[in-house]
C-alpha cells in the first residue's frame, strides 16, 4: 500500500498538456512487508534483502531493499501522475547509487526533459532520493496518453 501523504493527485496528462518541466513525485516509507512481499512476487530471495545476519557481514553492513523495488517507485508516478492512467513505457535508465534500507523515506521524482508531440513520447529524468541524497537515477522514455485516440 502506498503511502499517499505526499503525493499528488492521480489520474492522466495526456501528451497535449504535457510542458517540458513538469514533474510529479511520491514519497513513501519502505517496509519490510514491502521487502518480503517484493521477494515473494520476483521470486529474488537474495538474503541481503531478507536475512540480516548475512547481511550484516556483507559491503552494506544491513539489510538493503531491492533495486527494482526502489525502481518501481518511478514505475508509480509514471503510471499513476505523470502521464499517468494509459501511459506506455518504452525504456527506462537506472543507475543505482546508494543503498535503501527498511524505514527509509524515499521520495520518487520524474521531470520532462523533451517530448515528440506528433509521436506521442515523451522523456524524463528520473530519480529516487532519501532525505535530498539520490539513491538511484536514470531516465524514462514513455507514449503518453492523447485525447486524440480516447
Amino acid at each position: 500500500m502506498l503511502d499517499t501523504t505526499h503525493n499528488l493527485p492521480r489520474g492522466t496528462i495526456c501528451i497535449e498538456d504535457i510542458e517540458i518541466g513538469m514533474s510529479r513525485s511520491l514519497s513513501k516509507v519502505v517496509t519490510d512487508r514491502d521487502i518480503e512481499l517484493f521477494a515473494e512476487v520476483s521470486t529474488d530471495r537474495n538474503p541481503v534483502h531478507l536475512d540480516d545476519d548475512y547481511a550484516h557481514d556483507t559491503i552494506f553492513e544491513g539489510r538493503i531493499a531491492h533495486g527494482m523495488l526502489t525502481a518501481g517507485l518511478i514505475s508509480a508516478v509514471i503510471g499513476e501522475q505523470l502521464p499517468g492512467h494509459g501511459t506506455v513505457y518504452l525504456g527506462q535508465t537506472l543507475k543505482f547509487l546508494a543503498p535503501v534500507r527498511p524505514g527509509d523515506r524515499v521520495e520518487a521524482v520524474v521531470t520532462v526533459t523533451d517530448m515528440d508531440l506528433r509521436k506521442r513520447k515523451v522523456t524524463m529524468e528520473t530519480y529516487c532520493a532519501i532525505d535530498g541524497k539520490k539513491v538511484l537515477a536514470g531516465e524514462a522514455v514513455v507514449l503518453a496518453p492523447s485525447r486524440k485516440f480516447d
